[in-house]
C-alpha cells in the first residue's frame, strides 16, 4: 500500500465472503499488480478444522486479522483507496488465541511470561486497529493524470 499502485486485500473467506468475493474481483480487474492476503486454516493451528469458518470469524472478532481492502483507483475518484471492512474488535485477542493450540502451549508453565506476551498482543491489535481507523477516515483530493513524458532525445 504505501507503493500506492498495488491493489491490497486482506481477507477471511469465512469471516465474510462477500468482502473476499468482492476483493477477488476488484484485484482481477486492477490494471496492475495485486496482492491478496487470505486467513487459511492449518491442521497444525491446532483447532478443528470443521469448524473453521467459526476460527475466521473469531479471528476478526477479536482484531487478529481485520479486514480491508486498498484499491488505488479510487484516488483518482477523489475517494479513500483504503477501505476498512471489518467492524471494530468485539473480543479479547486472547479468547481467539487460545483456541489455537499453537498459542495455548505457550500459556502452559510460564503464566506470568504469557500473561505479558497476551498483554503484548492486545496492544498490538488495538494501535493497528487505531491505524486503520485512522487511514479509513482520511479524505482524499483527486489525483489529476500525469502529463505525457515527452521524448527523449539523444
Amino acid at each position: 500500500m504505501t507503493y500506492k499502485n498495488v491493489y491490497v486485500a486482506q481477507v477471511a473467506m469465512g469471516a465474510n465472503d462477500a468482502q473476499t468475493l468482492k476483493a477477488f474481483l476488484e484485484a482481477d480487474q486492477y490494471d496492475g499488480p495485486s496482492l491478496i492476503i487470505a486467513y487459511s486454516p492449518c491442521i497444525e493451528h491446532g483447532y478443528e478444522l470443521g469448524k473453521g469458518i467459526q476460527h475466521q470469524k473469531a479471528a476478526v472478532e477479536s482484531g487478529y486479522w481485520p479486514l480491508f481492502r486498498y484499491d488505488p483507483r479510487l484516488t483518482a475518484q477523489g475517494k479513500n483507496p483504503f477501505q476498512l471492512d471489518s467492524k471494530p474488535p468485539t473480543m479479547p485477542v486472547k479468547d481467539y488465541l487460545s483456541t489455537e493450540n499453537r498459542f495455548a502451549a505457550l500459556t502452559k508453565g510460564k503464566t506470568e511470561e504469557a500473561a505479558k506476551g497476551l498483554e503484548v498482543a492486545q496492544q498490538t491489535v488495538n494501535t493497528r486497529w487505531a491505524f486503520y481507523e485512522t487511514m479509513a477516515k482520511q479524505e482524499t483530493k483527486p489525483v489529476p493524470p500525469a502529463p505525457a513524458a515527452a521524448g527523449v532525445a539523444n
